[in-house]
C-alpha cells in the first residue's frame, strides 16, 4: 500500500479478522504477527520525490528511524520505549495518537517488532506503508495495559523509556502494573535524533517557512489592513492564510500592537490598532501532509510600524536587526548553543538593550514547535549539521513598546541556512 492510500477495512478488537495493513491477526484482545513486519526496506534517509502534479512530496523512511532509535536505546541500556500522545509517535511512525482518555501506545522493544496498542475504532486511521508495526486494538471492555504487557514480554522488569508527553493517568497505571521496571524519559533517547533533521525534514521545514513568508510579505506590503482593526480581526485574516498556504492547523498567531508589543507572548485581544505604533506579528502552524506522514512546523516573527517610527525606536530596531544577523552568522556547526545566544545578546547589551532581552535566543523546531536544541546560556552542546532552530532576539520595554525578529535556521556544513526569507527590515504601513 502506497503512502496516502486509504486503509482497507481492518479487524476490530471485538471480533476476529485480518488487518491487511499490518498482517496482524486480531482475536478478542490477543494479537500475533502473521508475517514479517520488518521486511526489506530502503534505508536511505528521507527521499524527496515528485507526484503526478510535479509538486515535491517527502517520503519518510520510518523503518530507518526505528533502527536509529534502537541504536540509541542500546547505548542507554533501555529495554523498551513506550510512546503515547505527543510528537515522538508521529515522528517515528507517521501516526499521531488522539489526546483522549483511551490509551494509544507504541511499544518498541530493543529487539522484536514494534506494537501499536490503540482503541479498536481508531485502527482504520493507521497508515503503515512500510509495515513496521503490529497493531493491537482493544475494545471498550478490555484493559489496554494488558496488551502493553504482552508486547513488552520480559521487558516488563527492565528499563523502560516513557514518552515525555504521556498523560500521568497512563504512566501511573503502567508503573503500578510493572512495579519491577525502571523508568526514564523517552526524550533522552529520541530527542537527539529528532534534533538532527535529514534532507526530507529540512525540505518540509522549508516549505512550511515559505508559506508563512508569503503572509509576512502581504503584511509588509500593506495588503492586509491593520489600522482601525482589532488585533483579533487581523489575526483571523492571518490564521485563514496560514491554512491556505499549506498548513493543516495554526499553532499560534500573536498580533501585539502598541504597548502590547512589549509582552513577548501577548494574548491577542480586542485592542484597536492605532496609527504611529509598532505591531509584532509572531505566527506559525503545522503543515498538511499526506496520510501517514507527520506535519512540520513553521514559526516567524516580523515587525510593522503604522507610520513613521520615532528615531528612538528605529535606533533600537537597527540594533535588533544587527543582533539577529550576528546570531545567524554565529550558528555554525560545532559552535556551542550558548555561544550563539551570546553573539546576539552581546550586541543588544552594547546598545543598552540587553536587560530588555527577556528570553533565550532560540528553540529547535520540527514536528514540534519547540524542541531540541535550545540556544540559551548554559547549553554548551555544539550545533550539529541538520539542527533546525529559531534565531529570535527581541527587546521589550514595559508599557511602551517592543520588537522581535525571528527566522528558522538550519545548521549545515556549508554554514547556516535561513528557512525564512521575507524582509527583516521594519516595514512601514499606512492602512
Amino acid at each position: 500500500m502506497g503512502i496516502g492510500d486509504d486503509p482497507q477495512t481492518a479487524a476490530k478488537a471485538a471480533g476476529t479478522g485480518v488487518n491487511p495493513l499490518t498482517k496482524t491477526i486480531v482475536c478478542s484482545g490477543e494479537f500475533r504477527n502473521s508475517g514479517d513486519v520488518t521486511g526489506s526496506h530502503d534505508t536511505s534517509i528521507g527521499e524527496i520525490s515528485q507526484n503526478s502534479s510535479g509538486t515535491g512530496t517527502v517520503a519518510y523512511v520510518f523503518s530507518e528511524r526505528v533502527e536509529r532509535v534502537r541504536a540509541a536505546m542500546r547505548s542507554k541500556d533501555v529495554d523498551a520505549v513506550l510512546l503515547s500522545v505527543g510528537p515522538d509517535l508521529p515522528w517515528l511512525t507517521g501516526f499521531g495518537a488522539h489526546p483522549m482518555e483511551r490509551l494509544t501506545m507504541l511499544v518498541l522493544p530493543v529487539d522484536g517488532a514494534p506494537t501499536l496498542v490503540l482503541p479498536g475504532f481508531e485502527i482504520d486511521g493507521v497508515v503503515d506503508s512500510e509495515q513496521i508495526m503490529t497493531l493491537a486494538p482493544w475494545g471498550e471492555t478490555d484493559d489496554p495495559i494488558d496488551l502493553v504487557g504482552q508486547a513488552l514480554g520480559g521487558a516488563t522488569k527492565g528499563r523502560l523509556a516513557i514518552g515525555d508527553h504521556t498523560w500521568s493517568r497512563f504512566l501511573v497505571g503502567l508503573q503500578r502494573r510493572f512495579a519491577q521496571a525502571q523508568w526514564t524519559t523517552a526524550g533522552s533517547v529520541l530527542g537527539p535524533l529528532r534534533a538532527t533533521k535529514d534532507a526530507a525534514e529540512v525540505e518540509a521545514l522549508a516549505r512550511a517557512g515559505s508559506g508563512v513568508d508569503k503572509i509576512a510579505g502581504e503584511l509588509q506590503r500593506g495588503e492586509i489592513p491593520v489600522i482601525g482593526r482589532t488585533e483579533l480581526e487581523v489575526a483571523a485574516d492571518i490564521r485563514r492564510r496560514i491554512v491556505e498556504e499549506g498548513h493543516a492547523k495554526v499553532n499560534f498567531c500573536i498580533v501585539a500592537s502598541g504597548p502590547n508589543s512589549a509582552s513577548p507572548h501577548h494574548d491577542t485581544g480586542s485592542r484597536v490598532i492605532q496609527p504611529n505604533e509598532p505591531i509584532l506579528f509572531d505566527f506559525g502552524g503545522t503543515t498538511a501532509e499526506p496520510p501517514g506522514q507527520p506535519g512540520y512546523c513553521s514559526d516567524t516573527t516580523r515587525m510593522l510600524f503604522t507610520g513613521e517610527p520615532p528615531a528612538e525606536y528605529r535606533e533600537a530596531y537597527d540594533a535588533l536587526f544587527q543582533a539577529q544577523e550576528a546570531g545567524f552568522n554565529a550558528a555554525q556547526v560545532g559552535t556551542g548553543a550558548q555561544d550563539v545566544d551570546d553573539a546576539a545578546r552581546s550586541l543588544l547589551t552594547d546598545a543598552g538593550l540587553g536587560h530588555y532581552f527577556l528570553h533565550r535566543l532560540g528553540h529547535g523546531i520540527g514536528v514540534e514547535a519547540h524542541e531540541d536544541p535550545y540556544l540559551v546560556g548554559g547549553n554548551a552542546e555544539p550545533l550539529l549539521a541538520g539542527n533546525a532552530f529559531s534565531i529570535e532576539p527581541g527587546f521589550y520595554i514595559s508599557d511602551k513598546w517592543g520588537a522581535r525578529i525571528e527566522d528558522i535556521v538550519v545548521a549545515t556544513d556549508d554554514g547556516p541556512r535561513r528557512l525564512n526569507n521575507s524582509s527583516r527590515e521594519l516595514a512601514i504601513v499606512d492602512r
